[in-house]
């Protein structure tokens, strides 16, 4: 690890005037789960680190009726999981925070810090880069082991999946991001704050070197939502794929859906196709078989991840028969 400044701010304004113009001008320590580990491999060589865990500003949960949930960056992954508002109202992202099943992680790792990690790709975390040359056709590592890579969303020169464990279940219930910098403060929906890149140099999402994503707000509203994982192993690992779903139904009927995959495509997936076959529809087995098809049509899998297409169609229909029972 190389040699670094550390600052420890107490406000957002402080925290935001250490920062740079470049991601190697300084970097955000919250938890410290990828950073540190980043900072050890030599994939990231900030001249300062700004440590935020002392901004109050960026702490704690609130729920109302009215103006729905907001979640600071700096909440941990454990005190989303047993805030007794989340586990009654949003059943989808209490789940997903459970299925990071390190209670080490889930003590340490925050909401913020599971938005913003690193691809967690091989051939990334070893030095090979995130993206295809310029010099070459094809993304580092698809033609060798692409067991773990991305089935949507890989035309470009990006294969990797987003790792985040948060993502698709915010995204399904609406959720926006309120970044921070020194200019003031901006508001982005969640599903726009993920990007794919096409260069080494451009990131995963819209955060910029200057900015600090201060919290997470999700709207109030009467889903009835869903996350289901599909995983190797039960110990501490990503998963192959998860789905999370978002019903707003009319008695038995959809009125509307959003169906949000994990770990398929470079960023959370949302799948119009299968919310467009569910609307209208009441859900049931074949139904949510069927939405399952329609969220991996346009699939274009590697030569060894093509087993994923099958887990995100079971994924999919099982968060959506979870849902229709409460989130259960």
């Amino acid at each position: 690890m190389r040699a670094f400044q550390y600052a420890a701010p107490t406000t957002k304004e402080q925290a935001a005037a250490l920062l740079g113009t470049r991601w190697e001008d300084a970097a955000i320590l919250a938890g410290g789960m990828d950073l540190v580990s980043q900072m050890k491999d030599n994939l990231a060589a900030p001249r300062r680190v700004v440590d935020i865990k002392g901004i109050q500003e960026f702490s704690g949960i609130q729920y109302s009726q009215q103006t729905g949930l907001r979640l600071g960056a700096l909440v941990t992954l454990e005190q989303l999981r047993e805030h007794a508002e989340v586990r009654n109202r949003y059943p989808a992202l209490m789940q997903a925070a459970e299925g990071i099943t390190s209670s080490q992680m889930r003590n340490r790792g925050t909401v913020g810090g599971d938005l913003v990690q690193r691809p967690r790709c091989w051939y990334f975390r070893n030095g090979f880069g995130l993206v295809a040359k310029p010099d070459s056709a094809r993304p580092p590592g698809t033609e060798d082991d692409s067991r773990y890579f991305s089935i949507l969303g890989n035309d470009g020169p990006a294969a990797f999946v987003n790792p985040s464990s948060l993502a698709p279940a915010l995204i399904a219930l609406g959720a926006n991001v309120r970044l921070y910098s020194a200019s003031g403060t901006r508001e982005v929906p969640l599903e726009q704050f993920f990007t794919i890149p096409k260069t080494e140099a451009e990131r995963e999402n819209v955060l910029q070197p200057n900015e600090i994503l201060m919290e997470v707000l999700v709207p109030a509203g009467s889903w009835r939502t869903a996350t289901y994982e599909v995983r190797q192993k039960e110990g501490l690992d990503w998963p192959l794929v998860a789905a999370s779903v978002a019903l707003d139904m009319n008695g038995s009927t959809v009125r509307a859906a959003r169906v949000v995959l994990g770990q398929v495509a470079p960023i959370p997936w949302r799948s119009p196709e299968a919310e467009q076959l569910l609307s209208g529809k009441a859900i049931q087995e074949d139904t949510a078989r069927a939405a399952g098809q329609a969220a991996v049509q346009k699939a274009k899998p590697f030569s060894k991840n093509a087993y994923k297409v099958q887990l995100a169609r079971v994924a999919v229909k099982r968060a959506l028969l979870r849902a229709l029972q409460g989130g259960a």
